[in-house]
């Protein structure tokens, strides 16, 4: 499969200007010209696929507790806009599903990056890849590519790999510890997202050299960006959504 996403990749749907993982984010991210977009899904407690970043929910919601615990009954009720400001409140938490349609209409590309409750890495990740196909292969757009999904958790990607094989899939790191490299070949990833501080001519050099793609996060410094895209890097992904343009570059 060539590489079909694109450089520039919003982090949450609009990094920090509008309520992160909520569709109204994705439609600002979308206002900047960005069509690629990053967003962490998890599973609730009764098997819905739905859009959130921590394993609890007080800080970008008014719910408070652990979000896979319960069911999306409770989880759809709450406002997962109004902490970052009125003119969001009331924004709902949004599935899977709705970010996939919203995406797929209008001809853009997703980075999902499995986020499971502890305890939950296989079944979360199977969830996540099965849907995934499902919904895209029921697309009236069949050039849209597919997600790349991605997780720090290899047992979420094990998974995913199991349910979905044809989806790609990257390997999410933080360090670079012993035999990444190695673990992301037998995942059959076709990337390799690490913390963009880590990445150097070398790292980049083995990933391409193994046949996949280095992206980086989360890129909101333009000097950072220029040495990155200097080094080879296939995707950055950030906040700075107002201040790197997809279309004509980094502006500082």
């Amino acid at each position: 499969m060539n590489w079909p996403y694109p450089l520039w990749i919003a982090h949450r749907g609009a990094g920090k200007l509008a309520p992160e993982n909520t569709l109204a984010a994705f439609r600002h991210g979308a206002s900047f010209g960005y069509r690629a977009f990053e967003c962490d899904v998890k599973l609730s407690a009764d098997g819905q696929l739905f859009l959130l970043h921590d394993a609890t929910l007080d800080r970008t919601t008014d719910g408070q507790g652990v979000a896979g615990t319960l069911d999306w009954a409770t989880l759809s009720r709450l406002d997962a806009g109004g902490w970052h400001g009125r003119s969001y409140a009331g924004e709902p938490l949004p599935t899977l599903e709705a970010i996939a349609r919203y995406v797929l209409r209008n001809g853009f590309v997703l980075n999902i990056e499995i986020k499971p409750t502890p305890g939950t890495e296989a079944a979360t990740g199977a969830a996540v890849a099965r849907r995934c196909a499902e919904l895209w292969a029921a697309s009236r757009t069949p050039a849209v590519a597919p997600p790349l999904l991605t997780s720090f958790q290899p047992a979420a990607l094990e998974a995913a790999l199991a349910e979905a094989p044809e989806l790609p899939r990257g390997l999410l790191l933080e360090q670079w510890r012993e035999g990444w490299l190695d673990q992301a070949r037998a995942l059959q990833c076709r990337a390799v997202a690490a913390l963009y501080a880590l990445f150097d001519a070398t790292s980049i050099e083995a990933i391409h050299a193994a046949g996949m793609k280095a992206l980086a996060y989360t890129v909101n410094d333009p000097a950072e960006a220029r040495r990155l895209v200097g080094l080879g890097i296939d995707g950055i992904i950030t906040d700075a959504v107002d201040r790197f343009s997809p279309g004509t570059g980094i502006h500082d």
